[in-house]
C-alpha cells in the first residue's frame, strides 16, 4: 500500500494511520453504539472503502463546538453540556468521509456523505475505545487535530470489521492491506 492512508478497526475500536504500507500512528476511537452498518437512519458506523472528502475546522481552537459543520464559536464545557445533554456534539475537527463503493456506502440510503458520517472530537473522551457514538468514528480532541493534519481530501479511508466470524463469512469483502 502506497502513499498514506487511514484505516479503522471496528472490532478493537482503532484508527490506523499508515504511511507506505506501516502503520506509523494509532489512536483509540469510538464507533457506533449500534454497531457497523450502512442504511441512513440507522446510525450505525458504515463499511468499506472511503475517502477524505472535505476537511473542515483548521484552525478552531481545541474542543471548538460545531453545528451544520460551522464552528459556532463556543469552546465546550460541562455547563454548555448541561444545556443539551442528550446532543451529539462534534468539537474541534471534522474529517467528512465519502463512500467509493456504488451500493454498499455510496447513492441511494446507503450513501456515507449524505449521511453526514465525520471523524470528529468529543467531549466524551472518556467512552473512547468503546461503540458509543450515533454512526460518525470519535476521537479525543488532541487526537482528532493531529490526524486532521495527516489527511487530505482524496486521502483513502478503510472502515473494516475484522471480527473472525466476519471474515470467514466473506461479508466483509474490504481487504486488511
Amino acid at each position: 500500500m502506497n502513499g498514506r492512508c487511514v484505516r479503522v478497526l471496528l472490532d478493537v475500536q482503532r484508527l490506523e494511520f499508515v504511511e507506505n504500507g506501516d502503520v506509523v500512528s494509532e489512536y483509540s476511537v469510538s464507533t457506533s453504539a449500534y454497531g457497523p452498518g450502512e442504511l441512513e437512519g440507522s446510525e450505525k458506523t458504515p463499511r468499506g472503502r472511503h475517502e477524505v472528502a472535505q476537511k473542515i475546522g483548521a484552525g478552531e481552537p481545541r474542543a471548538a463546538v460545531f453545528i451544520n459543520r460551522k464552528a459556532t464559536g463556543e469552546i465546550c464545557t460541562p455547563q454548555l453540556m448541561e444545556l443539551d445533554p442528550t446532543r451529539d456534539w462534534i468539537l474541534s475537527r471534522i474529517i467528512w468521509l465519502r463512500g467509493l463503493e456504488e451500493g454498499r456506502n455510496q447513492g441511494g440510503s446507503v450513501d456515507t456523505q449524505s449521511r453526514y458520517i465525520y471523524i470528529h472530537g468529543t467531549p466524551e473522551e472518556d467512552r473512547i475505545g468503546q461503540p458509543a457514538s450515533h454512526g460518525c468514528i470519535r476521537m479525543r480532541n488532541d487526537d482528532v487535530i493531529e490526524l486532521f493534519e495527516l489527511v487530505n481530501p482524496g486521502t483513502p479511508v478503510e472502515i473494516l470489521d475484522m471480527r473472525p466470524e466476519v471474515v470467514n463469512s466473506g461479508v466483509n469483502d474490504a481487504t486488511y492491506e
